[in-house]
């Protein structure tokens, strides 16, 4: 009986002294990683020989936007891809083309012109013009907007 009270006496003691030594010298913390914000920038519009530039891409240059430059050459395409949980606008610097859609239908892309496309949207475009077709696209979460 005397050998489990003095079990029980030294189980304490380490345990105020564990507690003791914790609350003394507690052990180092890992800081956690700066929180980088957006901040302002200018992107020069110029691909140079390139045929995308990207402008913004997503966090931490931007709370939720992505965007780029896009430069096709008659004929081409960017290739059929989704706007998923995304809205996405298309400003048209120059040239022509065309949006497809997978239903079928399409939207004339012309210079100084705004193209919308809403989330969960198939889509192309195609340079149907002569000339370039530069575009700069810009694509935002859309939370509310289920797959």
């Amino acid at each position: 009986m005397n050998t489990n009270i003095e079990f029980i006496g030294r189980r304490r003691l380490v345990f105020v002294f564990a507690s003791l030594l914790l609350l003394l010298c507690p052990l180092p913390v890992p800081a956690r990683a700066q929180e980088t914000k957006p901040h302002a920038k200018v992107v020069k519009l110029d691909a140079g020989e390139k045929n995308y530039l990207p402008l913004l891409n997503g966090p931490p240059e931007s709370v939720t936007m992505k965007s780029g430059l896009v430069v096709l050459a008659p004929g081409k395409s960017v290739g059929k891809h989704t706007t998923g949980r995304h809205e996405e606008i298309l400003i048209v610097l120059a040239g022509a083309g065309t949006m497809k859609f997978s239903d079928r239908s399409s939207l004339p892309v012309e210079a100084n012109h705004a193209l919308y496309c809403p989330p969960n949207t198939e889509h192309d475009v195609v340079n149907t013009g002569t000339t370039v077709l530069r575009y700069v696209y810009v694509v935002a979460s859309a939370p509310s907007a289920g797959n």
